[in-house]
């Protein structure tokens, strides 16, 4: 009986332990429950309140904006306000002008009429005057004319001569002191050595020895370089040296730099000649297109084409009086283009007129005609600029100076070749130029005497003073400069002075 109620009451027991059990847990689930829902609604209260304080933040800047925007609108209207004030202020002006100006051209309209009939009524005047002088002197116009001329010459002569040596001297001034700045600013700036140069015809041999394989059995070898260069190789008893002779200036650097090759490898025979001659005849092709670039790349003339690049490479193994004539042409662009810029000509056509001027030099002992003509030839033909041709063809004075480019090649040209040193020239050639320089002299009448002085730069003539005036005399000092110009080449200048002396002698006994 006991064990039942022990049983009973613990079963009452286990029965209340999971009651209670359960609705501890269902307080506990009621209590999570709660605290849920408040952190959701704490969330959504922060929510909302950021969403207003960016709606706030929104808004302030949105206005901010809004009040830089009308600013800037309203600044703009002031402006196309004020500029539509200015623009209508300026038509206003112009039109004002434009009436100011009709009615000059209205006036000036007016006094051109006024001075056509007033030049008409004088010539009707001076026609009347010319008729009745006519009767009266029974004389023609051109009479007339030179009758008046005749009286005032006789009676004014020495205020003309002075008159017209005043405006002389001052024009001769400003015009000596411009050139003579353009001329030494362009010198200056060039800088370029003066030296002279003369392509050699000798080869210098190791020993005399030499010559006897040079010359082979029966003469072959040297037969056989001759037929291969086109040159004659002369060995003679000149210790140290064999001379090669040609009129091409190219074949005798090929023949040179061939037979130089040909003694250091020692091996002479007519198969080894040509094949040294034909790696020289290249070695000297590659050598003048070097020169003809170096010298396009030198003055900065551009355009050219290849072949007349290649024909003026050909001048570096051409001397004119010892100046080696690519060298001389090469100073000549960049003096000529120094000038071209100080008067304000084309610097590009100059350059080019005063690189090519001796072009025809590179050919001229294999086509008939002047160097100036054979270089017309190869311009036309190659396609070169119609300007550049102008300008380097009238450098001899054979064509007209046809633009303002040919006259600065003429001078870039005796610039270049009158520089003392420039040029090596003969004294048959200095005495026959100082023989001709009197002769022209000497062919004018009233000439007593003439002298060339200064090494030709200046020649004095005196003549007779019963003979020639001094009008006549002045006239007579410039005919003679047009002379000496169109019969005489030489650089530089020559200066012309006509002395006309009257001297009384009486004698006393």
């Amino acid at each position: 009986m006991s064990l039942k109620l022990v049983a009973l009451l613990l079963g009452a027991t286990s029965l209340i332990s999971i009651g209670l059990g359960y609705y501890l847990r269902l307080i506990i689930s009621l209590g999570r429950k709660g605290s849920m829902e408040l952190d959701l609604k704490q969330m959504m209260l922060q929510a909302k309140e950021k969403e207003k304080n960016i709606l706030d933040e929104a808004e302030r800047k949105a206005q901010e904006i809004l009040n830089v925007a009308r600013v800037e609108i309203k600044q703009k209207e002031e402006d196309n306000k004020k500029n539509e004030e200015r623009l209508i202020k300026k038509d206003e002006l112009l039109d004002h002008r434009q009436i100011e100006i009709d009615k000059e051209v209205e006036e000036i309209k007016k006094r051109i009429q006024e001075i056509r009939i007033i030049r008409e009524n004088t010539e009707k005047l001076e026609d009347q005057k010319k008729e009745d002088l006519q009767k009266i002197a029974r004389l023609s116009e051109a009479e007339a004319k030179t009758e008046i001329i005749r009286t005032v010459e006789r009676n004014e002569e020495e205020d003309i001569l002075a008159r017209l040596k005043k405006l002389e001297t001052v024009g001769r001034e400003k015009l000596e002191e411009k050139s003579k700045e353009i001329l030494a600013a362009s010198i200056q700036r060039l800088s370029n050595a003066v030296s002279s140069d003369m392509l050699t015809t000798h080869v210098a041999i190791p020993s005399d020895e030499i010559k006897g394989k040079i010359i082979g059995k029966e003469g072959r070898n040297i037969k056989a370089f001759e037929r291969a260069t086109g040159v004659e190789v002369i060995v003679d008893d000149t210790p140290g040296s064999i001379t090669i002779s040609s009129f091409d200036p190219v074949r005798r650097q090929i023949a040179k730099m061939a037979l130089e090759k040909l003694i250091s490898d020692g091996r002479i025979q007519p198969a080894r000649i040509e094949e040294v001659v034909k790696a020289s005849e290249q070695e000297i092709d590659k050598i003048i297109k070097e020169k003809g670039n170096e010298a396009i790349y030198e003055t900065g003339v551009l355009g050219l084409d290849p072949r007349i690049i290649s024909i003026l490479g050909r001048l570096h193994f051409r001397t004119s009086y010892g100046q080696n004539v690519l060298a001389h042409s090469v100073e000549m662009a960049h003096i000529a283009g120094m000038i071209a810029e100080e008067i304000g000509a084309n610097v590009q056509v100059a350059k080019a007129g005063a690189l090519v001027h001796d072009i025809g030099k590179a050919l001229d002992h294999e086509v008939v005609g002047t160097h100036v003509e054979i270089g017309r030839r190869i311009l036309e033909r190659f396609g070169a600029d119609p300007n550049i041709i102008k300008a380097m063809q009238a450098h001899h004075g054979e064509y007209p100076y046809e633009t303002v480019e040919s006259m600065i090649v003429q001078s870039a040209d005796a610039i270049s070749g009158g520089r003392p040193g420039a040029r090596r020239d003969s004294i048959e050639n200095y005495l026959k130029r100082l023989k001709d320089l009197e002769a022209i002299a000497q062919s004018f009448k009233g000439v007593e005497k003439s002298y060339a002085l200064a090494a030709g730069r200046e020649i004095r003539i005196f003549v007779t003073p019963t003979e020639i005036t001094d009008l006549e005399a002045r006239s007579m000092a410039r005919d003679i400069a047009l002379r000496v110009e169109s019969e005489l080449k030489y650089p530089g200048e020559i200066k012309v002075t006509v002395i006309r002396e009257s001297r009384s002698i009486e004698f006393a006994r």
